[in-house]
């Protein structure tokens, strides 16, 4: 786990190593032990390095194969490494690491780009061909590793987080009013390729990039599992389902144990991080390290699950770790929770994810986490609704079941120029939800949060909140195999007891009911949630700032509406409208944005 920059020239200058040595520097707390710079004719690429596997300099980036003519750098885990590393070697590739890095190097060297397809796991990277000149640029299928680009005059820039773009300066840092829509009206998620910032771009998940020395390039899409009943899978009953459910999740947990340092476990006391524990306590682990994070009580809202994760910890005999936040300390960790989003996440417990990490960050370097289950195995309460809607009317259902508010609304919110004329959230939903390779309105659903939603909120969530200690975080329930077996379940067997219903069945066979049939939860921070003392003022404070005036992107009638009730007004799904608007606000200032 670490953090890639780099620059590309077409214009046959030599790129700029002051800009790619500031973003690197940027990127520091996503790889505290190791920093590497190389360059050649068109390109210089930066790397920072966090040592999880070969924790040796032979494993050090950017990662040279001289007789290959190959240099990457490379952010993830390719937790099949070993597999592949004896396949590679039976064809005659010699090794000078034991790292995952350079197994790319020769999968690249023997498959060409082809070989993402053979790898089980999380990545981004960036890697040149010496001799052509090309760059090839890659993202892992599910789209947990980031790899943010800006274009500018005879140059493509590239990195991990999207300040360090931002470092690099030259950024084009306009709002990008389509964007924008997106933000406020599609849950804040803000699809590939675009960021709120009009410079800014990101790699779409499951894609490899070929960029050639002239500045043109083609793009591949080399995943997109159907969402329809395979043939492979006819006849099998519920029990049936449970049980490959189980195995495939029992490997996916496997896989991601592969590391030179320990791994612990984010244990929220739910059904998927309790499993990941389960799981983990059967393949023998012992002194398992598990973390939980709670907040004050605010609202009359708990703002921890303790009884829940204990009891898991108790169960299992982990070695927990309880993290009670107090109130005070929620003001200056908003402010860094939102310094190190890459791009503005209104979902509140980001700011838990930071905390969190920051704390775990002191004992491991590894965790495993839940994340995930619920957009893979429909766990949400905006999926029953879907349940027999007829498959040409699915974007209207998911529509009024997800998004935040109709796009007639955002003209009372936005000031003129922010505005745009056509409903982009919609258009977008409908021809995502439209396209062949799902059979019924919740397998589009499913379809559309997987690869979109989980990608540019709950995922973007854990990384950045995560590496912004130096913690990688691991998501069993991303797996590629296990996302694919899920496509495939029957909606009925998904839907089943208020949701997640197979994945519920397998937990039963491992967990106590209490936490089996417990209510959905998450991690709460109610000051957040309900704009509660020290957050309120913080609110208030980045609303009235200079630079929110001069920016102007809301109208002063909607934000004084919103004041004058702070906890009452809130979109389709619960959040909170005044800190979606706020936040957004506060993220531009905190990056020195305009």
């Amino acid at each position: 786990m670490c953090g890639l920059s780099g620059e590309v020239r077409f214009d046959g200058s030599r790129p700029d190593l002051a800009a790619v040595e500031r973003m690197t520097d940027r990127l520091a707390a996503r790889g505290p032990d190791g920093r590497g710079l190389w360059s050649q004719g068109a390109v210089a690429l930066g790397h920072r390095r966090l040592k999880i596997i070969d924790l040796s300099e032979r494993g050090a980036q950017p990662m040279t194969d001289p007789g290959a003519g190959l240099t990457v750098v490379f952010n993830g885990c390719i937790y099949n490494h070993r597999e592949l590393r004896k396949q590679l070697e039976g064809a005659g590739h010699r090794f000078f690491s034991h790292s995952d890095t350079e197994v790319l190097l020769k999968a690249y060297q023997e498959w060409g780009a082809d070989c993402v397809t053979r790898f089980a796991g999380m990545f981004a990277f960036a890697l040149v061909e010496h001799e052509s000149g090309r760059v090839v640029l890659g993202r892992d299928r599910l789209g947990i590793k980031p790899l943010y680009l800006a274009e500018g005059p005879g140059r493509l820039r590239f990195a991990s987080s999207l300040p360090a773009l931002l470092a690099g300066g030259g950024i084009d840092t306009s709002i990008d009013r389509v964007a924008l829509h997106h933000y406020l009206s599609f849950h804040s998620v803000v699809p590939a390729p675009r960021t709120v910032l009009a410079g800014v771009g990101k790699l779409a998940p499951a894609t490899v990039r070929v960029i050639e020395p002239d500045g043109t390039h083609h793009d591949h899409q080399y995943w997109n599992p159907p969402h329809t009943r395979l043939p492979q899978y006819a006849g099998m009953d519920a029990a049936d389902w449970c049980d490959a459910v189980l195995d495939g999740l029992r490997t996916a947990v496997r896989r991601r144990t592969v590391a030179d340092v320990p791994v612990g476990v984010l244990l929220s006391g739910g059904l998927d991080s309790s499993l990941v524990v389960a799981l983990l306590a059967e393949s023998g682990a012992r002194d398992l390290a598990t973390f939980s994070v709670g907040f004050e009580t605010e609202g009359g809202e708990q703002g921890d699950e303790f009884v829940y994760s204990d009891l898991i910890a108790d169960r299992y005999a982990t070695d927990h770790h309880r993290i009670m936040v107090p109130s005070d300390r929620l003001p200056a960790a908003l402010d860094q929770a939102i310094d190190a989003m890459s791009e503005p996440m209104v979902s509140h417990d980001a700011v838990a994810f930071h905390l969190l990490s920051q704390e775990v960050s002191k004992e491991v370097k590894v965790v495993q986490s839940g994340q995930g289950a619920d957009e893979i195995f429909a766990g949400y309460d905006w999926y029953p609704p879907l349940a027999g809607v007829p498959r040409a009317e699915t974007a209207d259902a998911y529509c009024r079941v997800f998004v935040d508010r109709p796009h007639s609304a955002l003209a009372a919110m936005l000031h003129p120029e922010y505005r745009i004329d056509h409903d982009a959230s919609e258009e977008f939903v409908r021809a995502h939800t439209s396209a062949a390779g799902a059979d019924t309105a919740l397998d589009a659903a499913l379809r559309l949060d997987s690869r979109v939603m989980l990608v540019d909120d709950p995922v973007k969530r854990v990384d950045n909140m995560t590496m912004a200690w130096g913690l990688e975080a691991r998501v069993p329930f991303l797996d590629h195999e296990l996302v694919e077996l899920a496509a495939a379940c029957p909606p009925e067997l998904k839907l089943a007891q208020g949701g997640k219903g197979v994945l519920k069945d397998a937990g039963r066979k491992l967990l106590p009911t209490e936490i089996v049939d417990r209510p959905k939860g998450y991690f709460p921070v109610p000051a957040i949630r309900h704009m509660a003392g020290p957050v309120l003022d913080r609110v208030r404070e980045a609303l009235a700032a200079p630079e929110a005036r001069a920016r102007g992107l809301f109208r002063d009638e909607y934000l004084a509406e919103l004041l004058s009730a702070p906890d009452e007004h809130r979109t389709t799904l619960g959040s909170n409208a005044l800190w979606q608007a706020a936040l957004l606000e506060i993220w531009l200032q905190t990056h020195e944005i305009g």
